[in-house]
C-alpha cells in the first residue's frame, strides 16, 4: 500500500489535525489494514486485496493533468437543494472574509480507477457536481458580462480558460471534447447539453435531479452576481475569486483498483464513525450485471424505483444491516467484512440479481417490522417478545426469524410465536444474565436459518430441538444471576433491571405495573452516593454492592423522592407501605440491610427469573 500526503503549509497541517481530525483517523484506519495486510501475505493472499492510496487534494489539483471523473451510470441521482447549496456558499464566502479561514475542507472522496487518469466517483458526487455546477455558473455570469460589452475580450478569455481548467476542453487530436465530469444516466444529458455548453436552459420535460441542476445554476449564478456585481472590473474580480477558491477547497481522496477496496473502505471509514455509504456501490454492481441490450430502460427504472423503495423503507444507514440479515437467513454465515465479497463471487448473471432484488423487495418490510415492535403485523406476544430483543440490543436472532417468518409464520402461526417467545427467553438468559460469548450463538442462529430456507428443518419441532444448545440451563443461570450486577448509570441498564424487577413483582404478586411508567422508580437501597449513615459498609464493599440487582427494588417515585440517601431504618419504614410486595418484602425479611442482606435477596429473585424465564422444550 502506498501513502501519500501532502499537505501545503504548516497551516494546513493544524487546519486537517486539530480542526477536523479526520486525517487522523484516516492514518488509523490504514494503518490498522497495513497490519491486516502483512496478515494476508502470511495466509497466501494478494496484495490486491488491499490495494487503494490516499492523498490530500485541492480541487485545482483534482482537475489537473488531463483527469476525469464518471458518476457510475447506476450512482444515485443528483439530489442537493437550497440547504445544501447555501451551507457551502457560506462556507466559500467566510474564506474571502478578513479573519477568514485559508482552507475549506470538504470531507472524503473515494474513487476507483485502474489507469490513474478516469476516476469512477463512488462516494463525493453530490460535492463535485455542486462545485462544478457553481463554476458553470461564473461561466455563464461571464458570458452575460461579454454580451453586454464589458471588457468584452478578456472576459471571452476568461472563460475560455476556466472552462478549459475546470470543466473540458477539445482533444487536440481528434478535437473532440474531453468533459471532465461525466454524471449519471439521468443527468449527464442535462449537464452535458446545457450546463457545459451554456445553452439556454429548457424549463419543461426535466426529471427532478434535472430540475435540482438547473436551479443550482441558477442559484449560484445570482450569488455570483451579487457579489462581484456588473461592471468592467466584474469578470477579473470573479476569476480572481475562483482562481484563488480552487486552491482553497481540499479533500481527502482515496483511491481503490475495484468494488472489492471501495467496500473495504466504506468498512473501515464507517467503523471509525466517517458515515460513508456501501448502498450505491452495490446498487451498481447489481444493475450492472442485469443492465445489457436486452434490458429496456423502462425495465430499469422500474428496478431503480424498487431499490429505492426498499432502501426508503429501511433508511440508508439501516439497509446494510438488512442485507447481512437476509444474506444470513438464506446462507451460511457471512461476516460483515465480507458481504459485499460473497454477494460478487455468487451474483453473477442477470436471473440471478433479478432473484436478489425480488427477495430484497418482499423481505424489507419483514425486517423493518423485526426491528419495530408495534408493527401491525405482530400479536401481543410477538410485540413482547420483539420488545425485549431491542431493549437487550440482541440483533444475532434475526436472520433466523426472517427465515422462520418465510415458513412458518402464515400456515403455523401458534408455533411461529412460540419460536419467537424462545428466543426471547433465551437472549435474556444468555445474552443479559450469562454474558456468554456471542459467536457461537450467532453461528447456531445462522445454522437453523439456512437449514429452515433450504428445507432441512421442515417443521418448528426442529427449530425448537436446535435451540437448545444454546439454552443455558438453571444451575448455570441462577448462578449467574446471583452474581450479575448491573450499572443503572446506563440507561439501557436501567431499563432492563427495571424491567426484571417489575417482572418478578408481576409473578408474585399478580399486578402488572408499567416498568417505563415515570410514576415509578428504581430505588436503591444502599444509594449510589452513600452519606455518613452508610459507613459501617467498607467503601471496596459498597462499591461492589450498589449496582448489584439484589440492592435495587421497584418503588413509588412520590415515596422515593421523600427517601433521599437516608439510612436504611429510615426507607424501611416507607417499604413497608409500598404498593409493590417485592419492596415490602424487603422491609419485612429485613432488619438491617448490608453486602449479605444484598447476597441472600439476590440468590431469592435469581430463583425466581428461573422459574419466570424459562423455556419447555419437552412440550
Amino acid at each position: 500500500m502506498r501513502i501519500q500526503v501532502s499537505i501545503p503549509g504548516n497551516h494546513l497541517y493544524f487546519f486537517f489535525l486539530f480542526s477536523f481530525g479526520y486525517c487522523y483517523f484516516l492514518a488509523m484506519s490504514l494503518r490498522a489494514d497495513r497490519f491486516e495486510f502483512f496478515k494476508c501475505r502470511k495466509r497466501g493472499a494478494s496484495m490486491s486485496t488491499m490495494n487503494f492510496n490516499t492523498a490530500n487534494s485541492t480541487f485545482r489539483q483534482l482537475l489537473g493533468h488531463g483527469l476525469s471523473y464518471h458518476v457510475p451510470p447506476f450512482q444515485r441521482d443528483y439530489s442537493w437543494a437550497e440547504e445544501e447549496w447555501d451551507d457551502l456558499w457560506q462556507d466559500i464566502v467566510g474564506l474571502f472574509d478578513d479573519d477568514g479561514d485559508s482552507a475549506h475542507y470538504l470531507g472524503y472522496l473515494v474513487l476507483q480507477s485502474s489507469d490513474s487518469k478516469r476516476f469512477d466517483i463512488i462516494d463525493g458526487q453530490q460535492r463535485l457536481t455542486t462545485l462544478s455546477v457553481m463554476i458553470l455558473a461564473g461561466l455563464g455570469y461571464l458570458k452575460d458580462l461579454v454580451a453586454a460589452g464589458l471588457d468584452e475580450e478578456n472576459n471571452a478569455k476568461r472563460q475560455e480558460q476556466l472552462q478549459n481548467s475546470y470543466i473540458g476542453y477539445l482533444d487536440p487530436v481528434s478535437l473532440a471534447p474531453r468533459p471532465k465530469l461525466e454524471l449519471n444516466r439521468h443527468n449527464n444529458r442535462f449537464y452535458q447539453t446545457y450546463l457545459v455548453t451554456h445553452d439556454k436552459l429548457p424549463q419543461r420535460g426535466l426529471n427532478g435531479s434535472e430540475h435540482l441542476l438547473r436551479k443550482a445554476f441558477i442559484w449560484f449564478k445570482d450569488r455570483l452576481k451579487s457579489r462581484c456585481g456588473v461592471t468592467a472590473s466584474s469578470g477579473r474580480e470573479l476569476t480572481a475569486m475562483l482562481d484563488s477558491l480552487v486552491d482553497k477547497l481540499i479533500f481527502t481522496v482515496i483511491t481503490v483498483t475495484d468494488e472489492l477496496n471501495a467496500f473495504k473502505v466504506f468498512e473501515t471509514l464507517n467503523a471509525r464513525g466517517v458515515r460513508l455509504s456501501a448502498n450505491d456501490l452495490l446498487k451498481n454492481y447489481l444493475f450492472s450485471v442485469i443492465s445489457s441490450q436486452q434490458t429496456h430502460e423502462t425495465e430499469l427504472k422500474l428496478l431503480e424505483e424498487r431499490w429505492e423503495q426498499i432502501v426508503g423503507l429501511l433508511g440508508t444507514e439501516s439497509f446494510p444491516e438488512f442485507l447481512r440479515v437476509y444474506w444470513n437467513s438464506r446462507n451460511r454465515l457471512v461476516r460483515k467484512s465480507d458481504l459485499f465479497k460473497t454477494i460478487r463471487k455468487r451474483i453473477v448473471t442477470r436471473d440471478a440479481a433479478f432473484e436478489l432484488l425480488h427477495d430484497l423487495d418482499q423481505l424489507a418490510p419483514v425486517y423493518a417490522a423485526l426491528r419495530d415492535p408495534h408493527d401491525g403485523t405482530w400479536s401481543s406476544e410477538e410485540k413482547s417478545a420483539l420488545d425485549q430483543l431491542l431493549m437487550f440490543n440482541v440483533r444475532q436472532p434475526l436472520a433466523m426469524l426472517m427465515a422462520c417468518w418465510s415458513k412458518f409464520y402464515e400456515y403455523e402461526r401458534k408455533e411461529f410465536s412460540r419460536i419467537m417467545r424462545a428466543v426471547a427467553v433465551i437472549s435474556f438468559r444468555y445474552n443479559v444474565i450469562c454474558n456468554l460469548q456471542t459467536h457461537e450463538q450467532e453461528r447456531l442462529y445462522n445454522e437453523i436459518a439456512w437449514k429452515v430456507s433450504g428445507g432441512t428443518f421442515e417443521y418448528p419441532s426442529d427449530v425448537m430441538t436446535a435451540l437448545a444448545e444454546i439454552y443455558p440451563g438453571d444451575q448455570q443461570f441462577i448462578a449467574a444471576f446471583s452474581d450479575k450486577e448491573l450499572r443503572t448509570t446506563n440507561s439501557r441498564n436501567k431499563k432492563v433491571v427495571r424491567y426484571i424487577l417489575f417482572e418478578i413483582e408481576r409473578q408474585r404478586s399478580g399486578q402488572q405495573f408499567d416498568f417505563e411508567s415515570a410514576a415509578y422508580s428504581l430505588e436503591h437501597i444502599l444509594p449510589e452516593y452513600s452519606p455518613d449513615a452508610w459507613a459501617f459498609i467498607d467503601e471496596s464493599k459498597r462499591e461492589r454492592t450498589i449496582y448489584r440487582i439484589g440492592n435495587m427494588t421497584p418503588l413509588e417515585t412520590a415515596r422515593n423522592k421523600e427517601l433521599g440517601d437516608g439510612a436504611y431504618a429510615t426507607k424501611r419504614a416507607v417499604y413497608k407501605e409500598s404498593a409493590f410486595e417485592l419492596t415490602r418484602a424487603v422491609a419485612e425479611q429485613y432488619d438491617a440491610w448490608d453486602e449479605q442482606s444484598v447476597e441472600a435477596r439476590q440468590k431469592q429473585l435469581a430463583t425466581s427469573a428461573a422459574e419466570l424465564w424459562r423455556i419447555d422444550f419437552g412440550e
